[in-house]
């Protein structure tokens, strides 16, 4: 069913303030990732803390455990990203590697989302599984320094965007409209980057 203006705004009026501070800090934390500020793994580990527990509060399982696999991956960024680091090589993923890690992924997803629908878990078993298994896979490409990294991104970003705003998040929703939309600045940035072969800052 189509929301209405009124019941948008209605919805966007009792979003609660933890939900606007998630996205207000996930927002921060995507554009210093893309300028490779160190500072972006807190704001983005408080977010993803706080998307969590929307996520079980939602009954999407599979994202309030990715989410929390994010506040561990901020810990270690924090810590792999040392004042003192020095930049990184973008790299680029051989497709077989992206082959095999698609295979791999979306029998987990299939064989998450069965487990998901028997127990009730889920709302959203299989897409729930499906961005779950993704968000792991594209944070090993951020990890790895891959420009393929943001097309899984992008991907995740469009499946969360419908996840949330079916569940009535409609600010958590935004969220992932406005990752989206940096996350397509983020490819076209270090694309250019790695065209020139230069690190990045």
């Amino acid at each position: 069913m189509t929301m209405t203006t009124a019941e948008l705004i209605e919805q966007v009026r009792k979003t609660p303030a933890a939900e606007w501070l998630a996205v207000v800090l996930g927002v921060v934390y995507i554009i210093l990732i893309m300028r490779r500020q160190r500072w972006g793994w807190a704001a983005g580990g408080c977010s993803s803390l706080i998307l969590m527990v929307l996520a079980a509060r939602s009954h999407l399982p599979m994202q309030a455990m990715l989410q929390f696999s994010y506040v561990v991956a901020a810990v270690y960024g924090w810590w792999k990203w040392a004042p003192d680091a020095a930049g990184q090589h973008i790299g680029h993923w051989h497709w077989k590697g992206h082959a095999l890690a698609w295979c791999a992924t979306l029998v987990v997803s299939l064989l998450l989302a069965r487990l998901l629908k028997q127990e009730g878990y889920s709302a959203w078993p299989l897409i729930d599984s499906l961005v779950a298994c993704l968000g792991l896979l594209a944070t090993w490409l951020v990890a790895k320094v891959y420009l393929e990294n943001w097309l899984y991104w992008m991907l995740i970003d469009a499946l969360s965007l419908y996840l949330f705003s079916a569940q009535g998040r409609v600010v958590t929703s935004l969220l992932f409209a406005i990752y989206f939309v940096i996350s397509t600045v983020g490819l076209v940035s270090w694309w250019r980057t790695w065209r020139a072969g230069a690190v990045l800052p």
